[in-house]
């Protein structure tokens, strides 16, 4: 007699669950909402990670205080924290010291009181929470295929020809979402996928320790390799801050050809290549120095090239909901993507760990959902793009007027930095008709 495949035996197991949940994408943030969906234990909750480990690819991850919010309400405090990175006294309230590229001089700080520049290297972090994820959610070298539903629940299909069934599936599968091609037909849609934003990114670690020393020796004040700073100026801004307990500096120089067709889609280039410390030099001519010792020791960079998808007109169809990356992948410039995931995590968390949400009702759940989180992060999409022009020195309106940046800088962030997703939760209650107060588990 055949066995039964393993996520056959799973759906048998937990058919009698109140809910199954299929997480596609094994990040961050599908962690994370996994890791909040698995306190309910009444919920059949599966993660599928196309790698055969978990893994993230970048530096460091930059996190407001609205994503330090969520982190606390996921419950992930603790490990955060054991590891996270600030400013340090007495500048533990600035998120960026903002200078000019030719001299170095200060312009403004920006300031994210009780918070300042939270970061943490990303790998770190997601190792730090995936001690929290409950055993036998994850499943590895799950790459998926394809995702189909009808009115009895969804099916998805791997590339390693096994399958799994769920009641619902949420796409966490990042800016190539294979879910979001079920959710936006490109022939009903069009293309939704990746643009390339005409902005590449050079990115390396340096010691903390010789950064301060090279700054004394080129005549910089050595504290700013301990505060995290950003050097604004025409097509061009690098910034600084500190991870790994402060022993390292994660620094991204970033370059915009602006006399390029942007937000083209995607090619078969690579995202990522590595290049040569002089072509980094000379990509920022005239630039002070402080960005030239800050590059000059960075002696194998790599090269990025920025990529996010326009914002899109719904994020569900049905059962298949999309969110983090597949939903509202963004620029890097507010340093917000992961936080939006983060925010999107707790919230879906909290709504279908919920007794109220079955099977009867997690459509209007998930509609709910939507409703309340895709006005936001379409807006931290679109401002995110426009920060990085402000930056650059190319915001309509203010180009290269100092003074209207540095005021700019100052407050530009706080509608981002002051939500918090309780408030998505209980307005999600208010859309579904739901009292307020969370139901007892």
């Amino acid at each position: 007699m055949t066995q039964p495949d393993q996520a056959s035996q799973q759906t048998n197991a937990f058919s009698h669950a109140r809910l199954r949940v299929a997480v596609v994408g094994g990040g961050i943030g599908g962690v994370a909402l996994a890791i909040g969906l698995g306190r309910a234990a009444d919920l059949d909750v599966r993660l599928y990670e196309a790698a055969n480990a978990f893994s993230e690819i970048g530096a460091g991850v930059s996190f407001g205080p609205n994503a330090v919010r969520a982190i606390e309400r996921l419950e992930l405090k603790a490990p955060y924290s054991d590891i996270a990175d600030g400013s340090p006294a007495p500048f533990e309230d600035v998120w960026f010291e903002w200078r000019r590229w030719h001299d170095d001089n200060y312009l403004t700080a920006s300031l994210a009181p009780g918070c300042g520049q939270s970061s943490v290297h990303r790998a770190d972090f997601l190792d730090a929470i995936v001690a929290h994820l409950p055993e036998g959610i994850a499943q590895f070298g799950k790459r998926l295929a394809s995702v189909d539903q009808d009115d009895h629940g969804c099916r998805l299909e791997f590339t390693d020809g096994s399958h799994a069934e769920a009641d619902i599936v949420i796409g966490f599968d990042g800016i190539k979402s294979v879910v979001r091609e079920h959710v936006l037909p490109p022939q009903e849609y069009g293309y939704l996928g990746p643009r390339y934003s005409g902005t590449e990114a050079y990115r390396g670690m340096i010691e903390t320790s010789a950064l301060a020393q090279a700054f004394e020796a080129a005549g910089v004040e050595p504290r700013l390799a301990r505060v995290p700073q950003m050097y604004l100026g025409p097509d061009r801004h690098l910034l600084t801050f500190p991870v790994k307990g402060a022993e390292l500096v994660n620094v991204v120089a970033f370059v915009t050809d602006r006399r390029a067709t942007r937000f083209t889609p995607a090619g078969d280039a690579p995202w990522v290549v590595e290049t040569s410390q002089q072509q980094m030099l000379d990509d920022f001519p005239g630039w002070g120095p402080a960005t030239r010792t800050i590059l000059g020791l960075i002696e194998a960079p790599t090269r990025w090239a920025l990529h996010d998808i326009a914002p899109l007109p719904h994020y569900r169809r049905d059962r298949v909901l999309l969110v983090g990356d597949s939903a509202h992948a963004m620029l890097p410039h507010q340093g917000a993507g992961a936080g939006q995931a983060l925010e999107d995590a707790y919230v879906l968390s909290e709504l279908l760990a919920d007794p109220r949400c079955d099977r009867s009702s997690v459509e209007d759940v998930l509609a709910a959902f939507e409703t309340v989180r895709r006005p936001r992060a379409s807006r931290v999409q679109t401002t995110s793009f426009e920060a990085g022009e402000l930056y650059e020195y190319a915001a309509p309106g203010i180009g290269d007027d100092e003074a209207r940046i540095a005021r700019e800088l100052e407050q530009r962030f706080d509608w981002l930095w002051q939500h918090d997703p309780e408030d998505d939760v209980i307005a999600s209650h208010r859309q579904l008709g739901w009292a307020e107060a969370k139901a007892e588990r």
